[in-house]
């Protein structure tokens, strides 16, 4: 089943990883709403992260899961960014793609039943 979050970035500008490799590059809540949807729905990030691991082949593949129907909107608000993602992906792969993109830059303001 599908879940709803509600996610708030109180600095766009600030939303980044610790490596600029995996982290968000739009500071605009609709880029970053496109960021997170490509992020949940290929695995090209995750991707990117295993090969950067020492040894790449011994991460487990199911960390890699995508939701190909995921949908993330944004919306701008002077400086802070919210974003609702809506993912049928469990929620601890769904907040280890956001610490890849945002690192700790981003609050979870709700989550609901989609």
């Amino acid at each position: 089943m599908p879940t709803r979050y509600y996610l708030r970035f109180p600095d766009a500008s600030r939303a980044r990883g610790s490596d600029p490799a995996l982290s968000f590059r739009s500071q605009s809540a609709e880029g970053m709403a496109g960021e997170l949807q490509d992020a949940l729905r290929s695995d090209a990030l995750f991707q990117r992260w295993r090969g950067q691991q020492d040894d790449p082949d011994a991460v487990d593949p199911a960390l890699g899961a995508t939701d190909p129907s995921a949908d993330v909107q944004g919306s701008q608000h002077d400086l802070h960014a919210e974003l609702v993602a809506t993912t049928s992906l469990p929620g601890d792969l769904f907040k280890q793609r956001l610490r890849w993109l945002a690192g700790s830059h981003w609050e979870l303001r709700d989550v609901t039943s989609a």
